[in-house]
């Protein structure tokens, strides 16, 4: 029996959703029945992917948010719960980065990346999370980074950001779980994201999913893992943050 790895039924919000990992996990969610809501800081941005789901035969609605804007945010919450009648599961996925040595970021640059990155998933987690607690629970799956886990040099803004996501996964997670709101996060590895192919310089064609020996992934592999965490099969994973980073990075050829 595989069914209690479905969303079907379920309303998913869904942010930063118009490319790359927030996209596919939209994709995939409506592919298997859920309503989906995304987002982004433009709708001529977000649109497309709704249009591309509806086309399919799912159910989307493409709204603009700033998740750095509580105003917004509650506004995407609400238009949530007026077309689908409520808000089952949310993934704070929007997210941004760029490359500097820690002197040469700026405070203003500082600030955008732990904004959006942790303010952001503050707003939306208590915006929608008001909504899950008073319907009968739901589930939060934060998108975090290996960064947070193990430093990230040249990235430290974006590496803090995301260490403080994890963190709260934890923490928010045990708060809630009285009103049934399971609270878990992914933290990715290298993902050929348009975004890491920009920065990165990698690619993401002919990355096969077959192979095990590899450390880039695929924004599928991340979806899959969202999809796990919003569904029952999960039921028992409270607080935890899955890392997706391939093989491990280990010492290979022990000098002593």
């Amino acid at each position: 029996m595989t069914s209690q790895f479905s969303v079907s039924g379920q309303t998913a919000l869904i942010t930063g959703a118009s490319s790359g990992i927030g996209k596919v996990i939209a994709e995939q969610f409506a592919a298997d029945g859920a309503n989906v809501v995304i987002c982004s800081r433009e709708r001529d941005n977000v649109q497309p992917v709704a249009d591309g789901i509806t086309d399919a035969g799912g159910e989307a609605l493409a709204v603009e948010c700033d998740v750095t804007d509580r105003e917004a945010v509650n506004a995407v919450v609400a238009a949530t719960v007026e077309t689908f009648g409520g808000v089952n599961t949310l993934v704070n996925n929007a997210g941004a980065s760029f490359m500097a040595d820690f002197e040469d970021i700026s405070e203003n640059g500082w600030k955008t990346i732990v904004d959006i990155n942790l303010h952001g998933t503050y707003h939306c987690s208590q915006a929608a999370g008001a909504v899950m607690r008073e319907r009968g629970g739901g589930s939060i799956v934060n998108i975090a980074s290996v960064a947070g886990q193990q430093g990230s040099p040249y990235m430290s803004h974006y590496g803090a950001s995301k260490a403080a996501v994890i963190n709260l996964t934890k923490s928010l997670s045990f708060e809630w779980a009285d009103d049934d709101v399971r609270v878990n996060g992914i933290a990715p590895g290298f993902v050929a994201t348009p975004g890491v192919e920009s920065q990165m310089g990698v690619t993401g064609e002919n990355i096969d999913r077959t192979e095990v020996k590899r450390r880039i992934g695929v924004s599928e592999e991340i979806a899959d893992i969202a999809q796990f965490l919003a569904s029952p099969a999960s039921s028992y994973i409270v607080g935890e943050t899955i890392t997706a980073q391939g093989v491990p990075r280990i010492l290979e050829s022990p000098e002593l």
